[in-house]
C-alpha cells in the first residue's frame, strides 16, 4: 500500500510496477486498494476467506451416461429432451441422488453437446 502512495519516500508506483514486483496481477492489487479504502489497513493483512467449496457432483461415468441418455430417443410426446427432464433422467436412474438442470447444461456444453439440437432418435 505504500507503494501506491506519494509521499516523502518517492515517486508513487503504478498498479502494473506494483503487481509486477509482487508477482501478481494488477486486478489483485486494485482489489486491494478497494479493500484498504472501504475496510481498513488490517483488513488488508489477511487473506479473505475463500466461499465454501461444493462437492463435485460429475465424473466421467455421470457425464457418458448423461450424453447417451441426451441422445436416445425423447419421451413419448416429446420432440427433444429438456435439460429438466435430463436431470430428472439421471436421478431416476440413480446416476446422482439429485443433480440441476444447470449443471446438466454445464456438462453438456463442457462436452460440446448443445441440447437444443438434441432431438433424439
Amino acid at each position: 500500500m505504500l507503494n501506491c502512495d506519494e509521499g516523502e519516500q518517492g515517486q508513487k508506483a503504478s498498479n502494473e510496477q506494483i503487481a509486477q514486483i509482487l508477482q501478481i496481477t494488477t486486478k489483485t492489487v486494485e482489489r486491494l486498494k478497494q479493500r484498504f479504502v472501504e475496510e481498513g489497513f488490517e483488513a488488508c493483512m489477511d487473506r479473505k476467506p475463500y466461499p465454501e467449496i461444493k462437492e463435485i457432483k460429475t465424473d466421467g461415468d455421470f457425464e457418458a451416461h448423461l450424453i447417451a441418455i441426451s441422445c436416445s430417443k425423447a419421451p413419448a410426446g416429446y420432440a427433444r429432451w429438456s435439460l429438466r427432464m435430463l436431470a430428472d433422467k439421471m436421478v431416476e436412474l440413480n446416476y446422482a441422488d439429485s443433480i440441476s438442470h444447470e449443471t446438466v447444461r454445464q456438462v453438456l456444453k463442457k462436452t460440446k453437446l448443445n441440447p437444443g439440437v438434441l432431438k433424439g432418435g
